[in-house]
């Protein structure tokens, strides 16, 4: 439980305080679309179409259950996107190129990316303003953020300066076990007041949630899980960039 789980719960959140959220299901195993109830035969158009068919977000988002939520939903095709992405000369560039191209109809574009780096996540940090990193709290936490960080280094040298990082959300947090408070004390201890105060804790009810294709927050906004999201969610919006009013 990590990256997609958090997509999911933290758009729902920012939906549900009036913010018109789109997430892009970038990940080829498509968890974050059948998480928020979308269907195979739903998936007409899909990120795989952003990236290789040069067809807009407003033609590939499709709604979902959660008001002010929409999603554009992954397919198997995008399994097959990385190769497909050498024959383009700006091939790390694809996915920017959509969402400049977009209108002003969302607030916020959250991206869940594949687990691992590749050109798919290259896009992603391409298009991206900002990451927001959920860590599980795991021996080889710290070693698999170094790598991260690296990376996002390497992006920011090459081809987007202006990415940084939102903030590191520890996950799957269990205080009776005592490598939790370690992991925790270590990354805090390494990045400071970039790691949010929030922690999501392990908790049964976000591993039900994605069966029933709706966010955690619906199924249950009562648990432990969802009141950590709930709470994240509001850390999340107090270090968003404030738009500026027009003078």
């Amino acid at each position: 439980m990590g990256k997609t789980t958090t997509a999911i719960n933290v758009g729902t959140a920012l939906a549900a305080t009036g913010m018109r959220v789109l997430l892009l299901d970038l990940d080829p195993q498509g968890n974050a679309s059948t998480g928020l109830g979308i269907s195979r035969h739903d998936r007409e158009r899909s990120t795989y179409d952003l990236l290789i068919s040069d067809i807009s977000l407003t033609e590939a988002a499709v709604s979902t259950r959660v008001p002010r939520l929409d999603i554009v939903p992954a397919t198997v095709d995008l399994s097959g996107a990385e190769i497909e992405l050498i024959e383009f000369e700006a091939r790390t560039h694809r996915l920017d190129r959509a969402v400049q191209r977009s209108d002003d109809r969302w607030d916020v574009i959250l991206i869940d990316c594949p687990p691992s780096l590749g050109l798919l996540t290259i896009n992603a940090m391409v298009a991206a303003h900002a990451l927001l990193v959920p860590l599980q709290c795991e021996f080889f936490a710290l070693e698999g953020l170094s790598q991260l960080l690296t990376t996002v280094e390497r992006i920011r040298t090459r081809f987007n300066p202006g990415l940084s990082i939102l903030g590191v959300v520890l996950t799957m947090y269990d205080r009776r076990n005592r490598l939790t408070d370690q992991v925790s004390d270590d990354v805090r201890a390494v990045l400071g007041n970039v790691v949010f105060e929030t922690v999501i804790p392990r908790n049964v009810r976000l591993s039900e949630a994605p069966s029933h294709g709706v966010p955690a927050l619906i199924y249950d906004h009562r648990c432990p899980g969802s009141e950590a999201y709930i709470a994240l969610a509001r850390e999340v919006i107090a270090r968003l960039p404030q738009p500026t009013e027009a003078a």
